[in-house]
């Protein structure tokens, strides 16, 4: 049985993509490491009780606790998801988003050439068979105008602390295949939305702060676009890279669902509207707020995803209104709204 890292398993896309896999794949068993940030809940795993499952809180900087894990489970294959993703907390602390995004991902490359390449349990197997995928964003692409998708072949040019650690922590996973011949695969996504996204990120927030009869903050004039991605979606997108992306390639993974945070908004407002109307009648969109952008504010990014859909044969099963129908009612549960 295959064993495979997975790192930030605790976290939104982690928490999705381990139960996802697990029964996809019956001849494997994972290793979440997780360091449970405040991004981080167990809580998102816990219908896992898993023979084939194993949870180590650990921080993915720890070299020592790192090449523990590698030596006790022959590690086979990482999925390193484990990243500070937060653009405003990047903006108000830059450190941690270096430490974790840039020091964190070379520490789990540098272990994984060492073993996999050197290690007395790897001799008889080839190079090939393991596997490194490094699970990135297209905010390091920068902003978009007007027209035009991100490519696979776009410039990098970050324009935040975040955006800027993983373009860094990506440029290194480029490196350890062009030097050292290590098995890695990278991939950028689109925004990601589903059930268990931690509450401070966009659509959970207009949720929550519309049920609470709160004011719903939108930054700026809400037309920032940003092409959406259901989290199932990625997950197996993730899955068909891990299992047939080519050494040393880079995939897009985007939902082809471009929209502004004003149709966001609104959208969800009408939803509930029709699942929980207010008791004053009136519809959510009154609570609808605008305020002050955040600094450096990318206007649009949208995903050309046709290489891994035309090389892999991976394409979104959601588009937005279906996955925010989906979206919606999880949260209305874990609000106990419904």
């Amino acid at each position: 049985m295959n064993s495979i890292l997975v790192t930030g398993g605790a976290g939104f896309i982690g928490s999705n993509f381990v139960p996802y896999f697990l029964e996809k794949n019956k001849d494997i068993k994972i290793i979440n490491v997780d360091r449970l940030t405040y991004a981080g809940d167990l809580d998102n795993l816990k219908e896992l009780e898993e023979e084939r499952y194993s949870f180590v809180e650990g921080d993915i900087c720890n070299r020592n606790l790192i090449e523990k894990i590698f030596l006790e489970n022959k590690i086979e294959g990482i999925i390193h998801f484990a990243a500070e993703s937060h653009v405003d907390n990047s903006i108000k602390d830059p450190a941690i988003f270096i430490k974790t995004n840039v020091l964190g991902t070379f520490t789990l490359l540098d272990i994984a050439y060492k073993y996999w390449m050197d290690a007395p349990f790897t001799v008889k197997k080839d190079k090939n068979d393991f596997r490194f995928l490094h699970i990135s964003t297209d905010e390091v692409y920068g902003s978009l105008g007007n027209e035009g998708l991100f490519t696979e072949k776009t410039p990098y040019a970050p324009n935040s602390p975040y955006s800027a650690s993983k373009a860094s922590s990506d440029m290194i996973v480029r490196s350890y295949y062009h030097t050292f011949g290590l098995n890695v695969v990278t991939t950028n996504c689109s925004n990601n939305y589903g059930p268990k996204q931690h509450d401070e990120k966009l659509i959970p927030t207009i949720i929550r702060k519309a049920i609470s009869e709160e004011n719903i903050p939108i930054y700026g004039d809400g037309k920032n676009i940003r092409d959406w991605l259901y989290v199932l979606d990625h997950c197996k997108g993730i899955e068909t890279a891990f299992r047939n992306g080519i050494s040393g390639e880079t995939y897009n993974i985007g939902g082809l669902n471009e929209r502004n945070n004003n149709y966001i908004a609104s959208k969800i407002c009408q939803i509930l509207d029709e699942k929980i109307p207010r008791k004053s009648g009136k519809s959510y969109n009154d609570l609808i707020t605008y305020v002050k952008d955040r600094p450096g504010h990318d206007l649009r990014y949208a995903i050309d995803a046709s290489k891994i859909e035309n090389e892999l044969g991976w394409k979104a099963d959601e588009n937005f209104e279906t996955g925010i129908e989906k979206t919606i009612s999880w949260y209305l549960k874990k609000y106990n709204a419904i």
